[in-house]
């Protein structure tokens, strides 16, 4: 009887008998799918830095140094 190993969240381990060989459709398709996930990223990354205000923040930092000149 062959023991079945498990991962430490519990779920049970697949050896490398058990997985079954890939079509070509699902190789494109993990590669298209992943191309798209990245391609957003950078898209997202982009936008963020092209849009960034530089002053948003400003009011924060004045809040914090009256909270520490407060507390100090």
């Amino acid at each position: 009887m062959e023991r079945t190993g498990f991962e430490p969240f519990g779920e049970p381990l697949v050896s490398a008998t058990d997985t079954q060989p890939q079509s070509r459709a699902s190789k494109l398709l993990l590669r298209a799918g992943t191309g798209l996930f990245w391609s957003l990223i950078a898209a997202i990354v982009l936008a963020r830095a092209a849009f960034f205000e530089p002053g948003v923040y400003d009011g924060f930092s004045r809040v914090a140094t009256l909270a520490k000149t407060l507390i100090f």
